[in-house]
């Protein structure tokens, strides 16, 4: 098995959006897309197992186990927006191979639900704390970027490196369009303040009106979930340390 891919249903869906939200720089996708699958209550359909991922199991209080996997929910809008992808997960792949292959698998299984628009969040890295973090972005063309731009975001100029780059690469090469908010954190924790502004974006470009009274309930189940596979520590000195997995974003 280089990726396995265990599909439930295929869902009919309207002219979906596919939003990226696995684990980076402030786990700020994660936490996003948490919350947007516990508000508009996203329906699992497709589960994704690759080579690359961690070589660990973890063992539950019941005696069972979780594996590092990513997940697709949809959500379907009832107020005739567009339906919407929700890329979830506990792990992003530990090579580039695996990165470029993960990407491309999802992008076949949405591409195949009619999926052609992507967004991608995650962190951006600073040093200090800011009460109301910039958002910053980057897009596929220039027309998206516009898009992009009108929801307040600066321009990225650097490089974003994991999912969040890849995935708006590939997509770009085979005919998507889409852009990236990278949202300011310190980076070393599940940033619900830097999420929260992520989600209002997200809320002005797609009409969500989803509610954020309940997003710290996401962050503390991110940071659980996240400190069992021991990508974060609940030691405060053990936090301030820089961490390891070059697939932050």
């Amino acid at each position: 098995m280089t990726c396995k891919v265990n599909i439930h249903e295929k869902p009919k869906l309207y002219n979906p959006i596919l939003i990226e939200g696995l684990p980076g720089i402030g786990f700020v996708a994660n936490i996003a897309a948490l919350h947007l699958i516990h508000e508009l209550k996203g329906t699992l359909f497709a589960e994704i197992a690759s080579a690359s991922f961690q070589d660990l199991a973890v063992t539950t209080e019941t005696g069972g186990t979780r594996s590092p996997i990513t997940e697709l929910y949809y959500c379907k809008r009832r107020n005739g927006g567009r339906d919407l992808i929700i890329w979830y997960g506990n792990t992003q792949a530990l090579t580039t191979f695996g990165q470029y292959e993960l990407c491309g698998r999802v992008l076949d299984i949405v591409e195949e639900l009619g999926c052609r628009f992507i967004i991608t969040l995650g962190g951006f890295k600073i040093d200090e704390t800011k009460e109301i973090p910039q958002i910053y972005c980057a897009a596929t063309d220039h027309e998206t970027l516009n898009e992009a731009l009108k929801l307040g975001a600066k321009i990225m100029v650097g490089q974003i490196f994991g999912v969040a780059g890849i995935l708006l690469g590939i997509g770009r090469l085979r005919g998507f369009k889409g852009f990236s908010l990278l949202v300011e954190t310190l980076g070393m924790y599940p940033d619900a303040n830097a999420t929260r502004h992520v989600l209002l974006a997200l809320n002005k470009f797609l009409d969500l009106d989803i509610n954020l009274s309940r997003l710290e309930m996401a962050a503390e189940k991110t940071k659980r979930l996240l400190e069992t596979f021991g990508l974060v520590s609940s030691s405060v000195e053990e936090k301030k340390e820089e961490q390891p997995f070059r697939w932050f974003v």
